[in-house]
């Protein structure tokens, strides 16, 4: 593949976490009022998986797998979508989601942190500026909403905390670890792993099963999407991602996906957008240019050269 194609296919990739995404809030926010979060999340990632793998049946594209492959598409498969998904929104019960939101903004330092730790790679300070004004732009965003807390909200805050990590680790996890060597393979088979855990959790923990032909149009219609292009298009693209930029560069998407969130609502939901909201909005994109960059910044060039 040619540099320029290359570069066309990492900035499509990233307008796909960014902005598809983001759209999910919506169609998840749609579904789940009439399905529950488990059931919902296995539906959605079983059926994808079964998709990707029957298109590359039909493009011949090779599903041959290695046991240690597998191992690790399963491990990714937890990690992002039964744990990090699935436990988030079940976690949602017992916190406000404005203050899930917030927490969910701290991916990036988590993730800069782990490399740290796991790697020892350096910590530039423009990511660190970045991730400052992301958590900054966040809570403007979500504290205009006031936050609802009940005598459980400590099991749900930590939960949230945890699915936070965990989805920071598996970032990194996925970025070094042995997979098939087509991203989209590799997609469906996380998505075939965490789709069949996700239904053992639901079962196990009594969710209400209701038959897709008895939602509503609304509801099959944001699930179809959800499927296509929030899991099968977006992730396979986020999985590309992880293997060609830097870990910290793909978790920015914990920062744009709210803006995107807000302006879809007010789009289609008619839902109004204040002043605080839209300086957070530009605050938090303001974070993600600095993470993104890879121009220096020269008032801390000057500083570490005093």
């Amino acid at each position: 593949m040619s540099k320029p194609q290359k570069g066309l296919l990492i900035i499509l990739s990233f307008f796909s976490i960014y902005v598809i995404w983001g759209s999910t809030y919506l169609l998840n926010k749609i579904v789940v009022a009439e399905v529950a979060p488990l059931l919902l999340a296995a539906i959605r990632f079983f059926i994808a998986g079964a998709i990707i793998i029957c298109i590359s049946l039909l493009l011949k594209i090779s599903l041959k797998i290695t046991r240690k492959q597998l191992i690790n598409c399963v491990i990714a498969g937890f990690l992002f979508l039964v744990y990090g998904n699935g436990v988030f929104v079940w976690a949602l019960k017992y916190v406000d989601s404005g203050f899930a939101a917030l927490i969910a903004a701290t991916q990036p330092l988590f993730v800069i942190f782990l490399m740290r730790i796991l790697y020892g790679s350096k910590i530039q300070v423009k990511s660190i500026l970045g991730v400052v004004l992301g958590i900054i732009g966040m809570y403007l965003l979500v504290s205009q909403d006031s936050l609802v807390l009940n005598n459980k909200s400590i099991i749900g805050i930590f939960m949230i905390f945890s699915c936070v990590l965990c989805w920071s680790y598996a970032s990194i996890f996925v970025s070094k670890a042995n997979l098939p060597s087509s991203f989209f393979v590799s997609t469906g088979y996380q998505m075939l792993a965490a789709g069949f855990l996700l239904i053992i959790f639901s079962l196990v923990l009594n969710e209400p099963w209701l038959s897709p032909i008895n939602w509503s149009a609304k509801a099959q219609v944001s699930m179809v999407l959800l499927i296509i292009f929030g899991s099968i298009v977006a992730f396979t693209a986020f999985n590309y991602l992880l293997k060609v930029v830097s870990t910290e560069k793909v978790s920015t998407s914990a920062y744009v996906n709210p803006v995107i969130a807000l302006l879809l609502g007010w789009y289609v939901l008619d839902e109004h957008i204040s002043k605080q909201s839209l300086i957070a909005a530009f605050i938090l994109l303001i974070g993600v240019y600095f993470i993104n960059t890879k121009k220096k910044i020269a008032i801390f060039n000057r500083f570490r050269n005093k």
